[in-house]
């Protein structure tokens, strides 16, 4: 597989929303991208809230993220690690879910959430909007 992308839940929701920045997320982008387990929790979570029935949440989030990557201890340690660096962008769990798998696969990240370019991280963080 070529080098792969990674997602975080904002950007998924832009897709399945069909919102702006959404175009940004190429088939070829898409094709290559990755989610965290935690990510498309989030993501479904979101779906169920607004009254979606749990399987087509699911359905649909998985229509959009192909390949999942099962949250791991080391991304657990990696997360919790982000918490000091990160405590001033308010950044959720889910969302240090996200960037610690992109930092484990040194891939860039796509979002929607603007305060995440203000990050000083090793890898591009790509804004959607």
């Amino acid at each position: 597989m070529k080098s792969s992308v990674v997602l975080d839940a904002s950007a998924v929701m832009a897709m399945l929303n069909q919102e702006t920045g959404a175009e940004r997320l190429t088939p070829d982008v898409l094709l290559h991208a990755v989610c965290s387990t935690v990510n498309i929790a989030e993501v479904q979570g979101k779906l169920v809230e607004r009254g979606l029935d749990p399987e087509d949440a699911w359905e649909d989030v998985m229509s959009v993220v192909r390949h999942v990557i099962p949250f791991s201890t080391e991304h657990a340690k990696a997360a919790g690690t982000l918490v000091r660096q990160m405590r001033s962008f308010g950044l959720s769990l889910g969302d240090r879910a996200c960037l610690a798998l992109a930092l484990e696969h040194n891939a860039p990240v796509y979002t929607a959430d603007r305060s995440w370019k203000s990050l000083k991280l090793p890898i591009p963080v790509h804004l959607i909007r």
